[in-house]
């Protein structure tokens, strides 16, 4: 269980505060809730049971695995899979775990195939281009957070260890 001030990822809102932990009831049923917001959406507040094991809540990276998960970029990512329904379904289903050195993986692959494809003047599909820039978000926010750096900063080191 995490504590109010705790800083997590939360599903797709990324990094995120515990504001609060109350009990609330609904349709005759108490829960006790986690009141999160979301850094990147400071005007939103999420209420999500503590038992909600329908959404993602991780505890945020620490420094070590941080610097693990950007030093991953140097090695290729993950295996591509040429049609493009069954490497959309299959690359999101691994960014839905969580694991984030999955996640590193699939978006290291997909930096590397939109560099190959810009050289030849050609672009990345509308849905791995929409993944890619989710991934991006969320997990480049996480590490430049845990780094005590910028989201730029982190992109820039990411681009230089792709274009080695």
């Amino acid at each position: 269980m995490f504590n109010i001030g705790d800083m997590i990822i939360y599903s797709t809102h990324g990094l995120s505060q515990i504001d609060d932990i109350c009990e609330k009831t609904f349709s005759n049923v108490t829960r006790t809730y986690y009141v999160l917001r979301p850094l990147a959406e400071s005007s939103l507040t999420i209420s999500t049971p503590v038992d909600n094991d329908k959404v993602v809540m991780l505890k945020l990276l620490s420094r070590e695995e941080a610097e693990e998960l950007l030093q991953s970029f140097k090695l290729p990512g993950t295996s591509w899979i040429e049609d493009v329904k069954k490497r959309n379904k299959n690359y999101r289903s691994m960014v839905n775990t969580g694991n984030r050195k999955e996640i590193a993986q699939i978006a290291n692959t997909l930096m590397r195939k939109e560099r190959e494809l810009s050289l030849k003047k050609q672009k990345l599909y509308d849905q791995d281009r929409k993944l890619l820039h989710t991934i991006q978000k969320l997990l480049f926010k996480e590490i430049s957070a845990c780094l005590d750096t910028s989201v730029e900063e982190i992109l820039e080191q990411v681009n230089d260890m792709i274009n080695e």
